[in-house]
C-alpha cells in the first residue's frame, strides 16, 4: 500500500516539511556526487563519518561528549538509494503537513528531530556493538505517522493498492493504514532480534527505529500542543 495524499486541510504553508523534503533531496545528490567521484569507498567513508555506527556511539557514551553524537541528527538525512529516499520522502509529505499544522514550524522541526534521535538510540538499543553504519529519515517520518494516527485516526488516506497486473485506490482511515504499518514494524523489530539491521550497507531495515520512532512520536505530539488547536478530526 502506497499513500498518495489524505483529505485534511492544512491552515499554514508547511515550510518545514518543504525544507526537509529539500535538504533531504540536496544530501541526497551530495552522495550520488561523493559515489561518482570515490566510488563506494568514497560513499561508505560518508557514511561511516556522519550516519550512526552503534559500535562508535556506545564508545562515546563511555569516554564522554562526543562528535559521534551528532550522528543522531545527521543520520537523518542520508538514504542508502533512491527508493529509500523516495519511500521516507512521500510519508512525510503525506503526513508531515497536518502534524507541523497543529504543532507549528518551530515545535514542529523540534518534535521531527528529536523524533528520529529517539528512534536512532532505540535501534542502537537492541544492537549496540554493530559496526555498520544506520542511515535515513524513518524513525523522524515515523514519529510524524505516531502523532498523525492520534490526531487524525478517521482522516481517509488516499492509497494506491495493487489487484493483480492492476492499479487501483482506496480511501483508508488512517487508523487502520498506520496501525496495520505499526503492526508490521513492531513484528519485524520482534523477528529482527540478535540480527543486525543495516540500510546504508546491506540493505536491511532498521525496524525497531520504525517501531521506536512511531511510539515516541505517539507520546511526544501531545506534549507539545498536538491536540492545542481546535480542528476537527472526524473526516470520512
Amino acid at each position: 500500500m502506497v499513500p498518495l495524499r489524505d483529505d485534511n486541510p492544512v491552515s499554514i504553508t508547511p515550510v518545514v516539511v518543504y525544507a526537509l523534503l529539500a535538504l533531504n533531496v540536496v544530501v541526497f545528490v551530495h552522495q550520488l556526487m561523493l559515489q561518482g567521484s570515490f566510488g563506494e569507498a568514497g560513499l561508505q567513508q560518508f557514511f561511516d563519518t556522519w550516519a550512526i555506527v552503534p559500535a562508535q556511539l556506545t564508545n562515546s557514551f563511555a569516554t564522554g561528549i562526543d562528535q559521534e553524537w551528532l550522528t543522531l541528527i545527521s543520520s537523518q538525512f542520508l538514504h542508502g538509494g533512491l527508493l529509500h529516499l523516495g519511500g521516507n520522502m512521500l510519508y512525510l509529505w503525506v503526513f508531515g503537513n497536518n502534524v507541523e499544522d497543529q504543532l507549528g514550524h518551530a515545535k514542529f522541526l523540534f518534535f521531527y528531530l528529536l523524533c528520529g534521535v529517539l528512534a536512532g538510540l532505540a535501534q542502537w538499543f537492541f544492537d549496540p556493538a554493530s559496526p555498520i553504519p544506520t542511515l535515513g529519515a524513518s524513525g523522524a517520518v515515523a514519529g510524524v505517522m505516531g502523532a498523525y494516527i492520534l490526531r487524525f485516526p478517521r482522516a481517509r488516506i488516499v492509497t494506491l493498492i495493487p489487484l493483480f497486473i492492476f492499479f487501483t485506490t482506496f480511501r483508508i482511515p488512517a487508523i487502520f493504514f498506520l496501525g496495520w504499518w505499526f503492526i508490521q514494524q513492531t513484528f519485524y523489530s520482534l523477528m529482527s532480534l540478535g540480527a543486525t539491521a543495516d540500510v546504508g550497507a546491506s540493505g536491511g531495515v532498521a525496524y525497531w527505529a520504525h517501531a521506536g520512532g512511531f511510539v515516541f512520536g505517539a507520546i511526544l505530539g501531545p506534549m507539545l500542543g498536538l491536540f492545542s488547536k481546535d480542528q476537527d478530526n472526524a473526516r470520512f
